[in-house]
């Protein structure tokens, strides 16, 4: 079988055309980590990184030894070289794009308006969007020149490539239509006819909606309405970064079958949108020392110890590397699988720990994984 090309974290964060490091992939896989790892190795190499997570789970404070984390990028003490992380505040940053596109009074009443709370903590992709905004808001501050993002676990975290169309849809859609007519109409006839239209269609969604909510979806459309293309070329603008070369995606997968076929579908839908495809990180491997006894050998010298009725210890041991070795089969099986419908993608591998990392020097170590570095063998 042809072997994968091997995958060198270092090559990748040593280049300075490199800009931007997405890391995805399914839930509970480690993506987190690596992120953080790929940060703290890039700033001690001496790049200027800002690790941002869009996961509203805390594993990246954790990972990073941080007691908090926010919309702010934040110092992380105790890693040389110039380490930022941050987490995506959703609303926090809606409300900056409110303030910082409209005029004072006008962002006032938007921030104000019920509907526009609500819309901007809860509206399906609202999430997606703002990391976008967030990333081209970051990109554009030029006051780092790497940004490694931490995407949302499983399948949404490609829905981020969504967003400018899904916002696309959301301002053209037929409600905003219609409740923006009213203000757009010309003349005094043509404000008749609509305001008797938007009449009619406002009679039958106030039974269900209300009267109130209504008037608070019309009056933030209205004062909305000046932002609606700003959004959506701002959103276009990141996804074409996204798209250029200075951007590297990496997915993330553990060596189990669900985790690799989602991996597999991250690859195939990052080579549908042309987005550049870094490598893969297959996390949590299996590895030992004592590779060369094969788990029959061991198997059958355990037998023989226990036949025997001596060296029960010995027997007990070598049954664990038995079981270690068909661990190790069994992954290296999975990993052969992908590689075989993804023969071009560049593979690197991570040991399996003892416990859970959450320290700069559990960071580190994954970091010299990623960079095919001797690491001591996985507990």
């Amino acid at each position: 079988m042809k072997v994968p090309p091997v995958f060198d974290i270092d090559t990748l964060i040593d280049d300075p055309d490199t800009k931007i490091i997405v890391c995805c992939g399914s839930g509970g896989v480690g993506k987190t980590t690596t992120a953080a790892a790929v940060g703290v190795r890039a700033a001690e190499r001496g790049r200027d990184v800002v690790v941002l997570t869009v996961d509203p789970a805390r594993r990246l404070a954790q990972a990073l030894g941080l007691t908090e984390l926010d919309n702010t990028p934040r110092p992380v003490e105790g890693a040389e070289g110039d380490l930022h992380a941050m987490m995506l505040d959703m609303k926090r940053t809606f409300d900056e794009i409110v303030e910082a596109h409209a005029e004072p009074e006008r962002a006032q009443q938007i921030l104000a308006n019920p509907f526009y709370q609500s819309l901007s903590s809860s509206l399906s992709g609202t999430q997606e969007y703002m990391a976008m905004e967030k990333l081209g808001q970051l990109h554009r501050s030029g006051d780092w020149d790497l940004i490694v993002v931490d995407t949302p676990p499983s399948r949404s975290a490609l829905d981020f490539l969504d967003a400018p169309e899904r916002m696309g849809r959301f301002l053209d859609g037929r409600l905003i239509k219609l409740l923006m007519a009213p203000a757009k109409a010309g003349g005094r006839f043509g404000m008749k006819v609509v305001t008797a239209g938007f009449g009619m269609f406002t009679s039958v969604i106030t039974k269900v909606l209300g009267g109130q909510l209504i008037r608070d979806m019309q009056t933030f459309v209205l004062a909305f309405d000046t932002m609606f293309g700003g959004f959506r070329e701002r959103a276009e603008q990141t996804y074409k970064l996204l798209q250029a070369p200075g951007t590297a995606f990496l997915v993330v997968a553990a060596p189990e079958p669900d985790a690799l076929r989602e991996a597999s579908y991250f690859v195939e839908r990052l080579a549908e949108e042309r987005m550049p495809m870094a490598g893969l990180v297959v996390n949590r491997v299996h590895r030992s020392d004592a590779s060369h006894l094969s788990a029959v050998r061991s198997q059958a010298a355990a037998e023989t110890l226990e036949a025997r009725g001596s060296h029960r210890l010995t027997a007990s041991l070598l049954r664990l590397h038995a079981e270690r070795m068909h661990i190790t089969a069994r992954e290296t099986r999975l990993r052969e699988s992908f590689t075989s419908s993804h023969p071009s993608v560049p593979v690197a591998t991570v040991g399996a720990m003892a416990e859970d990392v959450h320290d700069l020097e559990g960071l580190r170590a994954i970091g010299s994984d990623l960079a095919g570095e001797a690491t001591e063998p996985a507990a």
